[in-house]
């Protein structure tokens, strides 16, 4: 059912600062800073030839990601996001084996433009874990 590793996400309490430390330390391609409302986050990318890594940072009061940070806040990592066919089919399969889907258990739109879904953490050893639609 999931597919390949799309990336793995870190909250870090300076988005400028990790993005110029993965830029010019590691010479990575990191992607412009994108803002999305919906979910509370500010995101960049680092493109890897294997995978992306997400960098987040709380936009808004209400960021899930400022509460992340209160109780960790040098940042850590948030969440790995795996990469499924279809969406739907998967959350069906997933609540009738059990796992929890976060929210009211519908896709929203992600960062890339895609359907995407959080899987509860407790349901997979501590780790939150995304779905996104390819």
């Amino acid at each position: 059912m999931i597919g390949r590793l799309n990336h793995v996400a870190i909250v870090v309490p300076d988005l400028a600062a990790a993005a110029a430390m993965y830029r010019d330390t590691l010479g990575a391609t990191v992607s412009v800073t994108q803002d999305l409302p919906e979910h509370g986050v500010t995101t960049v990318f680092v493109e890897l030839p294997n995978t992306k890594i997400e960098l987040l940072h709380p936009l808004g009061k209400g960021s899930a990601i400022m509460k992340f940070l209160e109780s960790n806040p040098s940042g850590g990592m948030h969440h790995v996001c795996y990469e499924v066919d279809d969406i739907l089919a998967a959350r069906d399969r997933l609540k009738q084996e059990g796992a929890r889907v976060l929210g009211d258990g519908e896709p929203r739109i992600g960062a890339h433009g895609k359907p995407v879904l959080f899987l509860h953490p407790k349901d997979f050893f501590g780790t939150l874990v995304e779905l996104e639609q390819v």
